[in-house]
């Protein structure tokens, strides 16, 4: 029995953190559909967007994985929603690059369904979750 004493030692902080995330995921969620020109719930939802499926799908997984690098480095919950909120910040900042810098019309092609500008966007919202994860550790 002490066993799982010791083991469930650390579930309230499991909770606080994995709650917290939730709720960042969640703001990011709203932030990102926000800023985004297109409708990606309608878009995939309602016009079995493929390609707008892609982006989102890349975004999501590309902020968790930040993240995640933000849960397991903090030093306690104050020190995660800091990196959590910078973390955001870059992910945001990674659609900007990719719409303003390297393909001008992206929402243009994300909107027309065209798969190749999605998997660009998508991976490069991973990618930028990679780094933000690599860097968050000190």
């Amino acid at each position: 029995m002490s066993e799982l004493a010791s083991s469930l030692a650390n579930l309230t902080d499991f909770l606080l953190y994995f709650g917290l995330s939730i709720v960042f995921l969640l703001l990011f969620k709203a932030i990102y559909t926000r800023i985004t020109p297109y409708h990606e719930w309608h878009l995939v939802k309602e016009e079995q967007n493929t390609a707008a499926a892609l982006t989102l799908s890349g975004a999501f997984i590309g902020y968790s994985i930040a993240i995640a690098g933000a849960a397991s480095n903090s030093v306690n919950l104050l020190d995660f929603a800091v990196w959590a909120a910078v973390a955001l910040v870059a992910q945001i900042a990674a659609f900007f690059i990719v719409r303003f810098g390297f393909m001008p019309k992206l929402v243009e092609r994300i909107q027309n369904n065209e798969i190749p500008a999605a998997m660009l966007m998508g991976a490069m919202s991973v990618a930028i979750g990679l780094l933000n994860a690599a860097c968050m550790t000190y």
